[in-house]
């Protein structure tokens, strides 16, 4: 089989022209990664115009040399673009600086063994090393331990870049090789026509690659805005019960106790009803901030339902969750919410229970963490309730 460069490179620049405006498309409705990906949309852009060039220039056509420069630094800027984009999509500080020079660099060589002392092989295998290194960089930062599915998009375009600044490096050493003089960029030469056409072929693999990352990406923002509670930022209850079932299932292999506080904010019909519903979502938003300034970092905090709040407490008993609960219910108390020139200030009844009290079972520590919340209200409110301390039967209270 023949393989003609300026053909595979037509193609290729057809290729990441298309890719280019996928991306574009995708940067529209990425959300907060919506920068880098129009930064990688933008590279594409570049990497196509770089390559084409190739259909109309050819040596010894006039404006050959030329040409070579502007798709040379057009690649450079691409490749710039790709680099920056991944620190963008990684919410990492871009080096905007580096990815110029590295531009510039790129267009001073080209001009040097272009115009000012023409040199087609010295030319190529500047690029190519260049390139290389560039390509070099944007797999150094995505060959990183980063959670699933993530790790899976990460690699293989890390992957990726590391197989093409591979290919580049070699490519340049090959061409050092050959004879001085002999060597021009557009020949149908079988180290020109392979080098090309594996380039272009790892290249798309790259792209293919970021729009894994988007995907992936985006599938874990969703699950995490699924997963959280819009108004006070806690976890969902269907969060809070996938947790648990995991958590009790642990606790059943490792023989660990597994404490549970239901929160309820006192009289708060009462609140939405003389202070409006406005100050009632505020009074729910101040207590989220405090039980997540409150509880440790490997708990579990929920919003149960209406002004209901749950806290998942690993290797806890009753005991030392009726610390951290004494001291969630002070800190709310002691809070002074101030709106419209009205002052307010809110309570809460907290019910503790843990799984040695009960069994490994979600419904029935739920039960028994509300059956002492319900004691807590009866008693006045305001205060915390162990479900060891309730003294008459279970089937009373409930």
């Amino acid at each position: 089989m023949s393989l003609d460069v300026h053909t595979i490179l037509v193609m290729f620049a057809i290729l990441a022209f298309l890719f280019s405006g996928l991306l574009a498309l995708a940067g529209l409705h990425a959300g907060s990664i919506g920068s880098g990906v129009r930064q990688w949309a933008l590279a594409s852009l570049l990497i196509s115009l770089g390559f084409l060039p190739a259909y109309f220039y050819s040596v010894p056509a006039p404006g050959y040399e030329w040409a070579v420069i502007l798709g040379s630094t057009l690649v450079a800027a691409g490749l710039g673009l790709q680099f920056t984009g991944i620190q963008t999509f990684k919410e990492e500080p871009r080096h905007w600086g580096a990815a110029a020079l590295f531009v510039c660099i790129v267009f001073f060589e080209s001009l040097w063994f272009s115009v000012l002392h023409p040199d087609a092989g010295s030319r190529s295998i500047a690029n190519s090393l260049l390139f290389g290194v560039s390509c070099a960089a944007c797999a150094r930062m995505l060959l990183i331990r980063i959670e699933p599915p993530l790790n899976t998009a990460y690699w293989f375009t890390g992957a990726s870049f590391a197989a093409l600044a591979t290919l580049l490096i070699v490519r340049a050493f090959m061409i050092g090789f050959t004879p001085s003089g002999t060597y021009n960029l557009y020949t149908n030469t079988p180290l020109n026509s392979l080098s090309f056409f594996i380039s272009a072929s790892v290249q798309l693999c790259v792209t293919f690659g970021f729009v894994l990352m988007v995907n992936y990406r985006l599938i874990i923002d969703i699950q995490r805005i699924a997963s959280r509670d819009m108004l006070t930022g806690a976890f969902t209850r269907r969060r809070l019960e996938e947790e648990a079932t995991r958590l009790l299932a642990r606790c059943a292999r490792t023989g660990d106790v597994l404490a549970i506080m239901m929160i309820d904010v006192d009289h708060f019909k009462l609140i939405n009803d003389h202070y409006g519903h406005p100050v009632g979502d505020e009074v729910l938003r101040r207590l989220a901030a405090i039980a997540q300034t409150t509880v440790r970092t490997d708990d579990y905090f929920a919003r149960y339902g209406g002004e209901e709040f749950c806290v998942l407490l690993l290797s806890t008993t009753e005991q030392e969750a009726l610390v951290l609960a004494e001291r969630l219910r002070e800190a709310y108390a002691a809070m002074i919410l101030e709106m419209e020139g009205k002052t307010l200030k809110s309570t809460v009844s907290i019910g503790v229970a843990d799984s040695t009290r009960t069994s490994l079972d979600w419904p029935t520590l739920v039960s028994a963490a509300d059956q002492a919340l319900y004691r807590a209200k009866q008693e006045g409110r305001n205060r915390v309730v162990l479900y060891a301390n309730l003294s008459m039967p279970t089937s009373t209270i409930a």
